[in-house]
């Protein structure tokens, strides 16, 4: 392809295609917005309330975690956690939740990764010993549940992925279940209502859910058998 210089020319440079590539990239990197101790709160978040009914307490506890939207409208675009509150009607508890909240809520402000405080909150154990949630899940003590409300929230957020079964062991699952809920004569329960009377926890998952079929103990929620 020609070009017809019409003017005269007065001075030249050589463009070095490389170096041009690599400022054009770093002008769209700081045109991107970060996580960091600098960024201003918003006058508006969004996020989501969870709620946590334990029996080690007598009121239940509220979870909202709300978060921020970095680069909207851009291929940048990313929803990162930004604070965290927990509310009760129950006060005997109040000073270690604060604690607690204002720390994770540092930690989210600060960027970077957030999701191992999943692993962190869900490794504590009460001394007093653990407990079974509605739907059969075993809970080693109530911070342990905030660590599985706030891994809930980072998968629908997209910071984290959740585990994931294929689509035929779904479906083996549900016959296992259904025929189980058969044999027994028992009503099917809603999805997370739980399992059928009878199950045993799962040592894999924690989760109330194996039962005796076809003289196997097998697990209904992660397909966990025994017999291989």
């Amino acid at each position: 392809m020609s070009i017809k210089i019409s003017q005269k020319i007065k001075r030249f440079a050589v463009v070095d295609a490389e170096a041009e590539r690599a400022r054009q990239a770093a002008a769209e990197a700081a045109a991107v917005v970060q996580m960091d101790e600098t960024l201003q709160r918003p006058e508006t978040l969004v996020g989501a309330t969870y709620k946590i009914k334990s029996p080690l307490f007598e009121h239940a506890l509220y979870v909202t975690i709300n978060d921020i939207v970095l680069n909207p409208g851009t291929p940048h675009e990313q929803r990162r956690p930004f604070e965290i509150f927990i509310n009760s009607k129950g006060m005997e508890h109040f000073q270690w939740i604060v604690a607690l909240t204002r720390i994770m809520s540092a930690v989210f402000r600060k960027g970077g990764d957030c999701t191992f405080l999943v692993e962190e909150l869900q490794a504590v154990f009460d001394p007093r010993g653990g407990y079974l949630k509605r739907g059969g899940g075993y809970m080693p003590s109530i911070v342990a549940e905030i660590g599985a409300v706030l891994e809930r929230h980072l998968i629908a957020i997209g910071l984290m992925e959740g585990p994931q079964l294929g689509e035929e062991q779904r479906l083996y699952l549900a016959e296992k279940r259904a025929a189980y809920e058969a044999r027994l004569g028992v009503s099917k329960a809603e999805p997370g209502e739980g399992f059928p009377p009878g199950a045993q926890l799962c040592g894999k998952c924690s989760t109330q859910a194996v039962v005796q079929m076809e003289g196997c103990a097998t697990c209904l929620n992660c397909g966990y058998s025994k017999c291989g």
